[in-house]
């Protein structure tokens, strides 16, 4: 049986055999004896994304009482659900994302901290997914955007929607009625250059 550690972009934990592209956490929200969730789903506001490989280092995830490994997509699923780049193992990427997130939102280089607080208050509303309304059209969205209708989750890529599975994505119809899922202060980041990483199907459903 997988274990209950893979987040869809709604910020939602499942049980699912893919494991994706990158590792992260919340902070401690398992039980290391049954390798199973607490009714809790973070202990703290730095919600982050990782490389699943790190000098060599390997865990038993969800073995011991440190950080619970949570999986992703991909880079893009991972920002939707309300994550940004770890500065530990991956400095580059942190440091790139949090120059464009300046950028993106008119100012100074803030600290992790500071990023922390906007996005926490970005991505939950009453402890579940906030959707924010769409700030531009479909086809002017940012490459790494993801998007939602009728509990549907959609990545743009190329100005199209592409429908996430849990294998990737597929060819989708234009979504009638969607909602921004990725938090607007990341949104803006992705606008003034990051470049998530998307998984490889991405570049297949043009």
């Amino acid at each position: 049986m997988p274990l209950q550690n893979r987040v869809t972009p709604f910020g939602e934990i499942v049980a699912i055999a893919q494991r994706g592209l990158f590792t992260g956490n919340r902070g401690i929200i398992h039980d290391p004896a049954t390798r199973t969730l607490l009714t809790k789903r973070w202990t703290t506001k730095a919600w982050i994304v990782c490389t699943c490989e790190y000098k060599g280092r390997r865990r038993k995830v969800m073995g011991g009482r440190s950080w619970t490994e949570l999986f992703f997509l991909d880079e893009a699923t991972a920002l939707a659900a309300g994550h940004r780049p770890c500065f530990f193992c991956r400095y580059k990427d942190a440091t790139a994302f949090r120059d464009a997130w300046a950028r993106g939102n008119g100012i100074d280089p803030p600290n992790a901290s500071a990023m922390d607080d906007v996005l926490h208050g970005e991505r939950l509303a009453h402890r579940v997914k906030q959707l924010h309304p769409l700030p531009r059209p479909i086809d002017d969205l940012p490459d790494g955007a993801i998007i939602a209708d009728g509990g549907r989750a959609y990545l743009i890529a190329g100005g199209r929607a592409h429908r996430w599975t849990p294998d990737g994505y597929r060819i989708a119809e234009v979504p009638t009625a969607p909602m921004l899922v990725t938090p607007p202060s990341t949104l803006n980041a992705i606008a003034a250059g990051y470049r998530p990483v998307l998984h490889p199907t991405a570049s297949k459903v043009h």
